[in-house]
């Protein structure tokens, strides 16, 4: 009897971070990176960057232009939480009620899986103050009050908003591939139960450049300039992507689960990358590198970067870029 071990046609990633503890290397993440120069082309390639990936939530800024196409008027701090993965801190919260009861909407209309405030400590006073799990405290829950807002105006069903084959999610897949300049990969479904698109680091990194070098007015111009302006309504007080937009000027930023990134510049260079097994927490060493070498010089970098391990409760360790 013989038998042979399943082999695998995907390449072997390089490692974008390493795990140290103790002075001992004990681990490593995996991933795919691309920065694009100011004229767009690619710069910097590690990995498998044209291969289809789902950008999880760094796909909500095409969404929120689809919404502004669809016939949705938007702007400011609305516009940045129909693009946000929010904290489910109070002022997320409120706007989203608002944004709901301003189209005859209900919290109850929200097709947003129960969830608790993304961001920990906010997680925490809730539910020391008796919350529960609701789809309002949902990080998409701007997202999807914005999508349903659009359907009401145009009278489109409510109930099927989340359907691919639903007129706004089909206009969201064309967005999508305009702005990545390639056709969508796959579609799927996202944690909060709406259509994702697949399309390549490289089409990702696009995206956020076209966004960032749109004419003022269109609606792409108009999302990042909204996500700019407010992003602690795209993120929260205690997030990454809110430092980032607020301390490096002209900067659009918008994760994803799965440890996705993607970054643009007011000038055109942008980057997006994917830690292959999911961890968030070689984001941050990931994203701070990548920034170094595009030349961006702010003290927010270093905070970014920084990814201490405890041992005990002293540090004794931290995961660091490795490239």
């Amino acid at each position: 009897m013989t038998s042979s071990i399943p082999t695998s046609a995907s390449p072997v990633l390089p490692v974008l971070a390493e795990v140290v503890r103790s002075g001992f290397t004990e681990g490593h993440h995996r991933g795919s990176l691309v920065l694009l120069a100011a004229d767009g082309s690619v710069e910097l390639a590690l990995g498998d960057p044209a291969a289809p990936v789902f950008p999880r939530s760094s796909n909500k800024p095409m969404q929120a232009a689809a919404i502004l196409r669809a016939g949705l008027d938007l702007s400011g701090q609305r516009l940045a939480l129909a693009a946000a993965s929010h904290s489910g801190e109070a002022f997320h919260l409120d706007l989203v009620r608002t944004m709901l009861a301003e189209h005859g909407l209900k919290p109850d209309d929200l097709q947003t899986p129960p969830d608790l405030p993304l961001d920990p400590v906010e997680a925490e006073s809730y539910l020391a103050a008796g919350g529960v799990r609701e789809p309002l405290t949902m990080n998409c829950s701007g997202k999807h009050a914005a999508m349903l807002a659009v359907c009401v105006r145009n009278g489109w069903d409510t109930a099927t908003y989340l359907d691919p084959a639903h007129p706004l999610q089909r206009l969201v897949g064309e967005v999508v591939a305009e702005a990545a300049g390639e056709p969508v990969a796959a579609v799927g479904t996202d944690g909060c139960g709406a259509p994702l698109m697949a399309i390549g680091l490289v089409g990702l990194a696009r995206a956020f450049r076209s966004f960032v070098l749109a004419e003022p007015g269109t609606a792409e111009r108009r999302v990042a300039d909204a996500m700019r302006a407010h992003p602690e309504y795209v993120a929260g007080t205690r997030r990454p992507d809110t430092w980032l937009m607020r301390e490096v000027p002209g900067a659009l930023s918008k994760m994803g689960a799965e440890a996705v990134q993607a970054l643009a510049l007011p000038d055109g260079r942008a980057l997006a990358f994917k830690i292959d097994d999911g961890s968030v927490r070689a984001l941050g060493p990931v994203l701070a590198r990548a920034l170094g070498l595009m030349g961006v010089d702010s003290p927010v970098v270093s905070r970014i970067g920084r990814a201490p391990l405890l041992g005990g409760a002293a540090e004794v360790g931290g995961i660091r870029a490795a490239f």
